[in-house]
């Protein structure tokens, strides 16, 4: 009898701390969701200040693209089956990364992955980024053209494009855009809708521009989370799903700065401009697809790094006691940024830094800079929003990129292009930020 008396007191003994643990922190997250929420609105106010015409605002894109991204976001992240869905995914990021690296030990030797002909001193010496990382663009690029011929592809990009035409009310050319845009890039997408791009209003199109900064292309997704897998759970899961919510923000952001009339009742259908006559032939051609990108990454990023120490060096010849980085004065211009969408004190100058660095080069070197720090640098709450908010095309070598690829599909745009992709670096941007801020809201 004193023994279950003394049992029952200690049970509640432990109740009662439970509660009270319950009680103080609960002050603490109301406040953290009130931040997360105002940094949002705060977001919209800074592109509503950036629009071209702030009292015709199409108010049901804007209010529906945040509660479309925010419906998204709660059912990818918290709904048991998706979950479980992204969290198969990374065995299939693990699967495709050794059968990856099958065919390029076997080209390239120890190069490529294979066994080692001497002692690694030095751990993770041994792994070359050009050896054995980027050659997963070609084989997500040969499957993805595969898929493409199986009419797989067809069917995913047909339904999230139908799905944005009947909540947001926006037309099917760049409905369609806006949905290839989560699987391709900022060239490929506007590709597939070549035909409505003139016939596009100037609105519909910086929306599809913004798109393609807001996203990135399913050949680098992969890589990405290979990238991220040892210091974010589920790291393609979560890229995949910042990919998906960063859409309706993109859309409602450039809806802001850029205000347009919707029409929904257009239609438009992915079509292949030379369809493959087989199997064989389409993983040729993606292949030979891939070949092209691999290429255009390793390149941007040996000529962006150059470049930019280039321009670090000349800064570090001014007379200030702290040396002048080009990545440090724009992570200078994250900061209060990063504390909107709920990034914590202690954490807000590595984010800002993150930031600086994908925008002045790529979004690549800083998944590898966020890949590379210690586990002290940042809370794993901060990483996980740092991996959606970095998961965008945003930078100026995607600016050059876009301005050359989308005027020669539609040359009698190429000044309004020229004018929009400067802007559509901040639409990208800030819709990264969004879903950063909402990842972080839901975890």
């Amino acid at each position: 009898m004193i023994i279950g008396t003394f049992s029952n007191f200690r049970h509640a003994f432990e109740n009662a701390k439970i509660r009270e643990r319950i009680t103080r922190s609960t002050p603490r997250l109301r406040m953290t969701i009130l931040h997360g929420f105002l940094g949002l609105l705060s977001l919209l106010i800074i592109a509503w200040l950036f629009s071209e015409d702030r009292w015709h605002v199409p108010l049901r894109l804007v209010i529906g693209g945040v509660m479309l991204q925010f419906a998204l976001a709660l059912l990818l992240m918290k709904f048991p089956p998706a979950t479980l869905a992204f969290a198969r995914l990374n065995d299939a990021v693990n699967a495709l990364q050794e059968a990856t690296d099958a065919g390029t030990s076997f080209v390239f030797g120890y190069l490529g992955g294979g066994p080692l002909p001497f002692a690694e001193i030095k751990p993770g010496a041994s792994f070359l980024l050009g050896f054995r990382a980027f050659p997963l663009v070609l084989v997500i690029s040969a499957l993805a053209s595969l898929l493409l011929y199986w009419g797989v592809l067809q069917k995913i990009v047909g339904f999230l494009a139908w799905g944005l035409r009947r909540s947001l009310g926006i037309g099917g050319a760049l409905g369609l855009g806006a949905a290839v845009h989560i699987f391709v890039g900022m060239i490929e997408a506007p590709l597939l809708v070549r035909p409505y791009l003139i016939q596009m209003k100037r609105g519909e199109l910086f929306a599809l521009m913004s798109c393609g900064m807001a996203g990135i292309a399913g050949t680098v997704m992969v890589i990405y989370a290979s990238l991220l897998e040892s210091v974010i759970p589920q790291s393609l899961g979560n890229i995949l799903i910042a990919s998906v919510i960063s859409t309706p923000a993109a859309l409602a952001i450039a809806a802001l700065m850029v205000p347009f009339a919707p029409k929904a009742d257009e239609r438009s259908e992915l079509r292949l401009a030379t369809p493959p006559s087989s199997a064989m032939e389409a993983i040729t051609q993606g292949t030979q697809e891939g070949i092209g990108f691999l290429a255009g990454i390793i390149a941007m990023l040996i000529v962006l790094v150059a470049l930019v120490t280039l321009v670090n060096k000349g800064l570090a010849l001014l007379p200030f006691a702290d040396p002048i980085t080009l990545q440090g004065l724009f992570a200078w211009l994250f900061k209060p940024i990063m504390w909107l969408i709920g990034i914590p004190g202690q954490d807000i100058e590595t984010a800002a830094r993150l930031m600086g660095t994908k925008m002045v080069l790529n979004e690549f070197v800083a998944y590898l800079d966020l890949a590379h720090l210690s586990g002290e640098s940042l809370e794993p709450r901060s990483r996980l929003m740092l991996t959606y908010a970095l998961c965008g095309f945003a930078n100026f070598g995607s600016l050059g990129i876009m301005i050359g690829g989308m005027s020669a599909m539609a040359p009698e745009r190429k000044q309004e292009i020229a004018k929009l992709a400067p802007r559509s670096l901040i639409s990208g941007t800030l819709a990264t930020c969004m879903s950063g801020a909402v990842a972080g809201l839901l975890n």
